[in-house]
């Protein structure tokens, strides 16, 4: 049987999983990765420490494992973009990351084809996404070499080659969603038409092969981490979701074969292509949640994470918190807006400001659920759900009952490096379908609404206000 090498090259750390299709996961490795957060909204990584973390994170994990792997697959953090040369590997710029707002001038610019844009490619024009930030670099860092996202150049010091997946493609604003083509006139747009844009391909094509953890072995399962955990669930029927709660939250429900394009602002991308086939999916972000929570630790409000659920106050006696420290994303789509709390008296404690927050975070998924419901043309009736933060029981319950559906949790800690590991099973064996790669899972618990629809529909016009105040105040500022 055969035993994936899977990476998970992310935000804050590296994370690499051995699978053995008959033990499951016999080894895990973590490098944690410091980005360095700039004033004027700039997030970057040193490139070089991205390179090692994966080489280190899978170099440990195979070691651990004891064991040969048949082959690595890799998943990414989808809009993060560097400069480097193509012929030597060498980085010519900072990573900049998806976090990273220094090129909403840029999109400010382009406001009027914003429209036109989201039709091509689903998406909003933002900062966010990935040829604002290309076109940035360009401009005020290098213009030599090639530009691309990290994946193609980490895949590169890998193998050789130069490629990225179609799930990462579709996160760039200048590919056509319906053709998963590049699209030169977007490209034109962005000042990037005369750039090498590397060959896209299938989630579970072998584009390579590797000697960096041992023998030589073959490469596959590149995907965008959000994609990987929504297989690694089992989303793969239209109308399933998840949300993933770690630096920043991100809810994705499958649409089926069609590229929906969204009337309430979120984005849509291309879930996975694998087996010949491209189902697709919608999506909304919360730009912080661990963050928001690593805030109020840096405060000296909670000592860990592990102290949000003994610490939290029972109820938040009417104090509300808008936790937009780095921008709202859909539906408001509001860059500069800032976080907020409304409510407070000289009765407000430590607890209060902790179950504010959770409630805030809950508060921005909860939205995205009813977003969703409406672009699918239905309610989802339940929403799966994994990251670090589905450890706080608080956080957890407040989804339930602010969103009002139920919410599974996924068992295990490491959803995206299974669904990269799954979509390289089906790389190696053809026969196999993605359901059986991704095989079947329980969730450890679940939680069910306990709010009344009254009270939780309360809290969720107050809070909608708050946040169109916030917005609103970030707009004018």
């Amino acid at each position: 049987m055969t035993v994936i090498l899977a990476i998970d090259q992310g935000t804050s750390g590296t994370k690499a999983i051995v699978v053995d299709a008959d033990e499951g996961t016999v080894a895990i490795a973590e490098e944690t990765i410091r980005p360095a957060y700039l004033t004027g909204g700039g997030v970057e990584q040193n490139p070089h420490e991205l390179l090692d973390s994966v080489l280190n994170a899978g170099q440990r994990a195979v070691s651990m494992a004891g064991r040969p792997i048949d082959c690595v697959a890799l998943a990414n953090q989808g809009e993060t973009v560097l400069a480097w040369d193509p012929a030597t590997g060498t980085p010519l710029s900072p990573a900049i990351v998806w976090q990273d707002r220094r090129a909403q001038g840029i999109c400010n610019q382009l406001a009027e084809y914003a429209q036109d844009i989201a039709r091509r490619t689903g998406l909003a024009v933002d900062p966010y996404f990935t040829a604002p930030k290309m076109t940035w670099l360009r401009r005020n860092v290098t213009s030599e070499g090639v530009v691309t996202t990290t994946d193609t150049w980490l895949v590169h010091h890998l193998t050789g080659e130069f490629v990225t997946d179609a799930s990462t493609a579709s996160r760039s604003l200048i590919l056509d969603l319906d053709t998963v083509t590049w699209d030169g006139e977007l490209a034109d747009l962005f000042s990037l038409g005369h750039e090498r844009l590397p060959r896209i391909v299938a989630c579970d094509e072998i584009v390579g092969t590797t000697r960096a953890f041992g023998q030589e072995v073959p490469v596959a399962g590149l995907i965008v981490d959000q994609q990987a955990a929504l297989v690694a669930e089992g989303c793969l029927e239209q109308g399933t979701a998840k949300c993933t709660y770690g630096t920043g939250a991100f809810l994705l429900a499958n649409t089926g074969p069609h590229p929906v394009r969204s009337s309430a602002s979120l984005t849509t991308s291309v879930a996975w292509q694998a087996a010949g086939q491209t189902p697709y999916c919608v999506d909304g972000q919360v730009y912080t949640v661990a963050s928001a929570v690593r805030w109020i630790q840096d405060l000296g409000l909670i000592q860990s994470t592990a102290d949000l659920d003994t610490l939290a106050a029972a109820d938040v006696e009417g104090l509300l918190c808008v936790p937009a420290f780095a921008g709202l994303a859909a539906p408001w789509w509001a860059p500069e807006a800032t976080a907020s709390f409304t409510g407070m008296t000289l009765a407000t404690r430590r607890e209060h400001l902790i179950l504010a927050v959770l409630h805030g975070i809950a508060a921005q998924v909860a939205e995205l659920c009813g977003l969703v419901a409406g672009d699918l043309g239905r309610p989802l009736s339940r929403l799966r759900a994994d990251g670090g933060l589905t450890n706080s029981a608080v956080l957890m319950q407040a989804q339930a009952d602010i969103a009002q559906i139920p919410i599974d949790i996924y068992p295990y800690s490491h959803a995206t490096p299974l669904g990269a590991a799954a979509l390289a099973r089906c790389a190696l064996d053809s026969t196999l379908s993605l359901k059986e790669a991704v095989g079947d899972w329980q969730p450890t618990t679940v939680y069910e609404p306990r709010w009344s629809k009254d009270r939780a529909e309360e809290f969720r016009t107050a809070w909608a206000q708050a946040a169109a105040a916030s917005a609103a105040k970030g707009a004018h500022s």
